[in-house]
């Protein structure tokens, strides 16, 4: 059923607009064969508190239109990079040697991320998938979307003045094609596949034996060791793979690494908990604070057709996470490997061919030039096969050596999905948790996020509905190579047999493409009166109904829980059981920055403490450190992450050294699968390890003189335009659902927020027609230091404050904070 506004409110938004001229500026004229636009589009831009903008439109393409224009006009330095990427010419503007945002893939150098994104864009690969009709493809009105998208970001190009320092009269700052926004959504697509392995994929070379057709062409040398040398290719005589114990901690340390940046928190309450019957939503991103992994708020109005408002990724053209009037929905990062190898035997006679039943196949050469700032253009070659491409490792410790008789490539069925926008339309008119259900069997396109929502009829939703490779445990059992019967069980890493046709990954009857797995193969939890993610598999969504059945490359089944897993279900299971909830319950949950490790092991660490010798520790130096003050400040902590807390920062820095140092040994109880929320247990003071972080960490904040009993604020805060703002929070090791990751500076201890925290929504139901939903976008709308809006939702952030969502038109229209534009193409 679609969401059919008020006359009068949409007569009323006809009113308001201003005709006033926007300020113009010469910009660079699109090629009109590239214009996205063949006819004048518009939207009408109504802008309340924060600068947050809603955006109203008659159809898709206008709408899209609006949404790039008022993206541009707050991040556009941040849409520009990002569009340099997708196109292959870090290297041509900023040298090929500098690395780049990570935003859009792991590549270390420019260079690296441009032979990989401009083999892309010559290959045809995301022209070829919006070809494809829907589902397999995107439909007609996501693509209008992008199309409008890519005019309205070329509008406010031509007729604004960019005052972002960071891009201010800067060459690379250019008009986009519908192409260009379409390979920034592939790029977010293959950001678990293609894109964690970018600098694999370009250094890829065949062993010496290849012979004359695996040369380089002119052009190609690079420095010793960069990306894409010859010194990072395989060669007949390449290292053997690390053992097989070796490899699947690689891959486990690959994994987590690569989600150090990226989790998140949420759930969703069933009327069964809540105070009115409907359904409550809590939505906590744990995404990067800078670059183009940002989100960006606004509502989205077609009136009779759409009406959704939350967080958009940058550069996306629907909202990634939000709300409309009948539901809400967040998505956390997904344990499933979005990626598996296929370990090749090649021909004997050319390592450029490999054998699939005894028949040959020849690689296909993919050569790729680059041009480089003050430099010859530089070429390489990839090497494709029916799998995907050639790799040489995944992550700096596995090793994948492409030798005379063996070669790795790598499968990612989401570089096959461009589908993700279609689904964020969906479940933007989803008006239950059903449609959502719906929703995400029409479209299967999130690559790498569960999916947890709340309806107004009191129903709740968890899903792991992500686009994966078909990898069954029976397939993985009977088609392992050695290095896969460790790696697949032991991180869902799955290393096939790729000279077996038998061994190929097979299709779904309900899957939109081959090789993924259907819907009904998804592990799903509905209507639990809690339904809870915190980036562990899904297992214990809700503990008193686990999850089970699903395939080791979905996540693991009674394996131990993280420390923020284990505090977030302890919260929201007491919050369930304690019932009469609203969204005010939500907000505190947000901001109470509870320390589940110091729940846990507080009180051991204190005793222990005033139980040592002389009251001083030996440090890894040998010196003997006094700690008695360090024993009397965690003593009387409060065992929160708040910016006032003193206490915090020595027991945050002491607990890193704790569990990083005496890893499996740091606790008197094991893990029970039967008891999985409390153990393990019983911190084991006696380990040397606990003596020796103690004395480290004071010695540490000594010598950077800061006081043991120093407020976390002073040392964990963010400076916007010489201000200092300090961030509440904490990190991942000590399981706050308030997470905020920061960079230490031996100097001055916590400093800029790296990542943590960011498009925040608390959304329930009052009964009134409009959604009750508060909203925080903690790093603020704008990157741009000369905008209002840079920094002022960070100062809200920092006081445990919110936004009040408008959402209704009765709202937006008392704002007093209305400003109301139209924008045009002119």
């Amino acid at each position: 059923m679609r969401l059919r506004p008020r006359r009068s409110a949409v007569a009323a938004v006809t009113l308001l607009t201003m005709g006033a001229a926007l300020p113009a500026v010469a910009a660079e004229q699109p090629d009109r064969r590239e214009h996205p636009s063949h006819r004048g589009l518009s939207a009408v831009v109504r802008y309340t508190e924060h600068g947050i903008p809603h955006i109203v439109a008659k159809d898709y393409a206008n709408l899209g239109f609006g949404n790039g224009w008022a993206q541009a006009a707050d991040q556009v330095c941040t849409l520009a990079d990002g569009f340099v990427t997708v196109r292959g010419d870090r290297s041509r503007f900023f040298g090929p040697d500098a690395a780049p945002d990570h935003s859009l893939s792991s590549a270390g150098t420019n260079l690296s991320s441009d032979l990989y994104f401009r083999g892309v864009r010559e290959a045809g690969t995301v022209e070829k998938l919006l070809a494809q009709p829907a589902p397999s493809g995107p439909s007609r009105s996501v693509k209008e979307l992008m199309r409008g998208f890519a005019a309205g970001y070329n509008a406010w190009l031509k007729q604004n003045r960019i005052t972002d320092p960071s891009c201010r009269n800067a060459d690379w700052v250019r008009p986009v094609t519908t192409l260009d926004v379409a390979a920034r959504g592939f790029a977010i697509a293959v950001l678990g596949g293609e894109g964690r392995t970018v600098d694999a994929i370009t250094a890829a070379r065949p062993p010496a034996s290849a012979g004359p057709g695996a040369a380089e062409g002119p052009g190609s040398s690079a420095s010793p060791g960069s990306a894409g040398s010859p010194e990072a290719g395989g060669t007949a005589g390449a290292a053997p793979s690390p053992p097989p114990e070796e490899a699947a901690r690689a891959v486990r340390e690959l994994f987590a690494a690569d989600s150090a940046d990226m989790g998140s928190n949420a759930v969703a309450f069933s009327g069964k908990a809540t105070a009115n019957g409907r359904g409550l939503l809590l939505g906590n991103p744990h995404y990067p604070w800078q670059g183009g992994r940002r989100f960006w708020q606004s509502q989205q109005t077609i009136p009779g057709e759409l009406n959704v408002a939350g967080g958009s990724l940058l550069g996306t053209v629907t909202v990634s996470i939000g709300h409309n009037a009948h539901m809400a929905w967040s998505h956390t990062v997904a344990t499933g490997v979005t990626l598996n190898l296929h370990q090749l035997t090649l021909d004997p006679a050319d390592p450029t061919v490999y054998l699939v039943d005894g028949r040959r196949e020849r690689m296909r050469k993919r050569t790729v030039t680059v041009p480089v700032a003050n430099g010859a253009p530089v070429t390489r070659s990839q090497w494709w096969t029916r799998y995907g491409p050639v790799v040489t490792s995944l992550g700096a410790s596995l090793p994948l050596p492409w030798t005379g008789g063996t070669a790795y490539a790598l499968n990612d069925p989401n570089a096959a999905n461009l589908r993700a926008s279609d689904t964020g339309l969906g479940l933007g008119k989803a008006r239950g948790t059903r449609d959502v259900l719906d929703t995400l069997r029409r479209t299967q396109g999130l690559p790498w996020v569960n999916t947890i929502a709340a309806d107004s009829r009191g129903h709740s939703l968890f899903t792991q509905s992500q686009v994966l490779p078909r990898i069954t445990d029976g397939l993985a059992q009977r088609c392992s190579t050695a290095l896969g019967q460790v790696t697949y069980p032991s991180s869902g890493l799955a290393v096939l047999d790729g000279s077996r046709g038998d061994c190929a990954l097979g299709r779904d009857r309900d899957a939109v493409q081959p090789g993924i797995f259907g819907p009904s193969r998804m592990p799903t939890l509905k209507d639990a009166p809690y339904a809870e993610n915190s980036n562990d598999s899904a297992w214990l969504s809700n503990a008193d109904r686990p999850l089970t059945g699903y395939e080791r490359v979905f996540g693991t089944i009674g394996t131990q829980r993280s420390m923020r897993t284990r505090g977030a279900v302890e919260d929201v299971a007491a919050m369930a059981d304690r019932g009469g909830l609203t969204v005010r319950d939500l907000q505190r949950q947000q901001f109470a920055d509870r320390v589940p490790a110091a729940d846990l092991a507080g009180d051991d660490v204190v005793r222990a403490c005033a139980a040592l010798p002389g009251g001083t520790a030996r440090g890894t130096d040998g010196r003997e450190v006094d700690v008695r003050e360090s024993c009397a400040v965690l003593a009387r902590w409060d065992r929160t992450m708040d910016t006032d807390s003193r206490g915090a920062l020595l027991f945050d820095r002491f607990w890193r050294r704790l569990t990083a140092e005496a890893g499996t040994q740091l606790w008197k109880v094991p893990f029970s699968a039967a008891d999985p929320v409390r153990t393990p247990r019983g911190l084991d003071t006696s380990v040397p390890a606990f003596a020796t972080a103690l004395a480290d960490t004071v010695t540490e904040l000594r010598t950077a003189g800061i006081a043991l009993d120093s407020r976390l604020g002073e040392h964990q805060f963010v400076e916007r335009n010489g201000e200092r703002i300090a961030v509440p929070g904490g990190t991942e090791s000590l399981g706050v659902w308030n997470k905020v990751e920061a960079r230490w500076d031996p100097a001055r201890g916590y400093t800029e927020v790296s990542t943590g925290s960011s498009y925040v929504q608390a959304v329930g139901w009052d009964g009134s027609g409009c959604p009750a939903a508060r909203t925080l976008l903690t790093y603020s709308q704008s990157s741009n230091p000369n905008s209002p809006y840079s920094s002022d939702q960070t100062r809200l952030f920092s006081g445990g404050r919110w936004v009040t969502s408008r959402f209704c038109e009765k709202d937006i229209r008392s704002s007093p904070a209305l400003k109301v534009v139209r924008v045009r193409e002119r």
